[in-house]
């Protein structure tokens, strides 16, 4: 009975003094992975990333720069919503029109060679002084046509000041207001021909100020000429007086 209690002792001894290094490991599962932290490659990895965002960047940059060019050509393509054309070519039309009603002797070169060789001319030595009379009266009337014509053009243009003053003042409007170079340019090309349509009518309010001034130096002047004729109808020796016999009392002896 001691023996066998011995003999449990020994194994007992035997089976605790086996060395650790023989005892069964527990075994991780295959499907685990260590995870290896690399510095090197993290820094690669994240200077390749903020040259990419860089680089996505710049392209944003380059569409939306392009994107201002194409909209500022079409500002620049845009053209002028307004237009003064039309009112001006009127205001011209009205002087053209005033021009075209010239009384008697018109703007009209050959028309004024002929009034000035059979009215204005040398007065005739064989007409009679009734011609004589209605060629003065003639150049009157044409005189007083003139300085007619002439208060007629003026109140026109007169008239086409309020027109300018507004057409001014619109372009000057959409001028300032332009959105691109198109507007700016069509802009001030209209005001360049309302500049022009203003020098028009000053144009004709100085050819018919002109022609009233010259239609009364030339009736001033046909009228010397034809007064040194009837001057000289007046000298000129006729029969002169004739004495006769007068009867004073018709039945006295």
């Amino acid at each position: 009975m001691i023996f066998r209690r011995s003999r449990a002792a020994l194994l007992a001894a035997s089976i605790l003094s086996v060395p650790v290094a023989m005892s069964p490991l527990m075994v991780q599962p295959a499907s685990a992975q260590w995870i290896v932290y690399d510095p090197t490659n993290y820094v690669q990895n994240v200077l390749s990333a903020a040259r990419a965002l860089e680089q996505i960047n710049n392209q944003i940059t380059s569409l939306q720069n392009e994107a201002t060019m194409l909209i500022n050509q079409a500002r620049n393509l845009a053209s002028l919503p307004y237009s003064s054309l039309q009112r001006l070519q009127q205001s011209v039309q009205r002087t053209q029109q005033l021009l075209g009603q010239a009384q008697r002797i018109a703007y009209d070169v050959q028309q004024i060679d002929q009034a000035f060789t059979s009215t204005y001319g040398n007065a005739s030595m064989s007409a009679s002084d009734q011609q004589l009379v209605a060629q003065a009266r003639e150049r009157w009337q044409n005189t007083v046509g003139g300085l007619q014509d002439a208060m007629r053009v003026q109140a026109g243009v007169v008239g086409n000041i309020d027109t300018n003053r507004a057409e001014m003042s619109a372009l000057i409007g959409q001028s300032q207001g332009a959105t691109g170079a198109l507007q700016a340019a069509q802009a001030g090309n209209q005001l360049l021909a309302l500049q022009a349509q203003q020098l028009a009518d000053l144009t004709a309010v100085v050819a018919a100020n002109g022609r009233a001034q010259a239609l009364t130096e030339a009736e001033r002047a046909a009228a010397a000429e034809q007064g040194r004729e009837q001057r000289r109808r007046f000298l000129t020796p006729g029969s002169g007086y004739q004495p006769g016999n007068a009867r004073m009392f018709p039945n006295g002896n």
